[in-house]
C-alpha cells in the first residue's frame, strides 16, 4: 500500500509501524498472533559481541501506566544469532533490524562486522545507551563526544542503513542527535527508557536487583513526544519515534511531531496484536481526513 510507504535512509518500509527491540523477541514468538508481513519492520532483541546472562532477578517491576526493567541485554551473542537465529527469521516478509549493543567501541565494531554479510538484515540500530566500561560506566549516548565516537567507528565498517537509538537521560537530546548525524547516521530512533526506580515499602527495599532500571510504557509518552519534536527541529535525517505508543492515535501523534516511522514497545506485552491494529488505525485516519500519503503528516503539526 503505497500511501503508507516510508524510507529510512535506503531502507524502504511498507508502512511506518515497527516493533521495538527487547519487546518482540525475534518475531518468532508472535507468529501465532499476527501476520509479521503486515509490519514495516521488526527490531530484534539487543545483540552483543559475547553472550550475556543479564542481571539478577528480580529485573522487572510494574509501575503506574508503565514498567521498569533491568534485564541487562541477556542474549547468546552475535555469532549465535548468525548461526542459529538468522536462518529462522531471514525469510520473514518484513525488514529485520538488529539492535547492536556493546561496552566498548571495539565491541560495537566487531558485533557490526559479524552482521555485515547477512543479506536479509538491511539495517542495524546502535543502542548507545549501553555503559562505556572505559569511561567508568557512563552510557555512550550521554555525551556528544562518546556518541560520535561509536557512530564514526561503526560507519567505517557498515554501509547499510545505520540507525542510532538515543538515550533520553541527557540534558539536550537534540545536541546528541546532531552529533550522530554529523558522523553518518542515516536515522535516529528515540526515545529509549528513562532511568527510574521502584521501592517495596513493606520490605523497605528496591523492587529491582539493580536498584534502578529503565522506565517505559504510556507514562513516558508526553516526554518522548517532546523529545521527538525537538529532534525534528534539529536534524535532517529521518526519526523513528517511540515511547508509550499503545494505539493508532499515539502513533499519529508521534508522526505529527516529526517521526517518519514508529516503534511499538511495552504494549506488545499487553496486546500482542497491537502493531497490526495500529497499521489499520493509521489507514482509517488517512481515509477519514482524505489524506493521500503518510508523508503529508510527518512533522505537520499546527503550532
Amino acid at each position: 500500500m503505497d500511501r503508507l510507504k516510508v524510507n529510512i535512509g535506503n531502507l524502504e518500509l511498507k508502512n511506518p509501524v515497527m516493533t521495538a527491540s527487547g519487546t518482540f523477541g525475534y518475531g518468532t514468538e508472535f507468529t501465532d498472533f499476527i501476520d509479521l508481513s503486515r509490519l514495516g519492520g521488526i527490531f530484534v532483541k539487543g545483540t552483543t559481541l559475547e553472550p550475556r546472562q543479564g542481571n539478577d532477578y528480580p529485573r522487572m517491576a510494574e509501575t503506574p501506566s508503565g514498567m521498569l526493567n533491568s534485564v541487562g541485554l541477556q542474549n547468546k551473542g552475535v555469532h549465535y544469532f548468525v548461526s542459529d537465529i538468522y536462518p529462522q527469521i531471514k525469510e520473514y516478509d518484513t525488514n529485520i533490524i538488529v539492535n547492536v549493543s556493546g561496552s566498548t567501541v571495539e565491541d560495537y565494531v566487531k558485533c557490526t562486522e559479524a552482521l555485515v554479510g547477512l543479506d536479509k538484515i538491511p539495517a542495524i540500530e546502535l543502542n548507545v545507551s549501553c555503559p562505556n566500561v572505559k569511561e567508568g560506566g557512563m552510557a555512550f549516548g550521554t555525551s556528544c563526544a562518546s556518541a560520535s565516537q561509536v557512530v564514526k567507528a561503526v560507519r567505517e565498517v557498515y554501509d547499510k542503513t545505520l540507525i542510532v537509538k538515543l538515550s533520553p537521560n541527557v540534558t539536550d537530546i537534540a545536541e546528541i542527535a546532531r552529533a550522530v548525524e554529523a558522523e553518518g547516521a542515516d536515522s535516529v530512533s528515540l526515545v529509549n527508557t528513562f532511568l527510574g526506580m521502584a521501592i517495596d515499602a513493606e520490605k523497605r527495599r528496591p523492587k529491582l536487583s539493580t536498584i534502578t532500571g529503565g522506565l517505559s510504557g504510556p507514562c513516558i509518552k508526553p516526554i518522548a513526544l517532546r523529545m521527538v519534536w525537538q529532534v525534528y527541529q534539529a536534524v535532517k535525517i529521518p526519526i523513528i519515534g517511540m515511547g508509550g505508543i499503545s494505539n493508532w492515535k499515539d502513533a499519529i501523534e508521534f508522526i505529527l511531531a516529526g517521526s517518519s516511522a514508529i516503534q511499538v514497545g511495552t504494549y506488545n506485552f499487553i496486546n500482542p496484536t497491537v502493531s497490526v491494529e495500529i497499521v489499520d488505525g493509521i489507514l482509517e485516519y488517512l481515509d477519514r481526513h482524505n489524506i493521500d500519503s503518510i508523508h503529508d503528516l510527518i512533522g505537520n503539526l499546527n503550532c
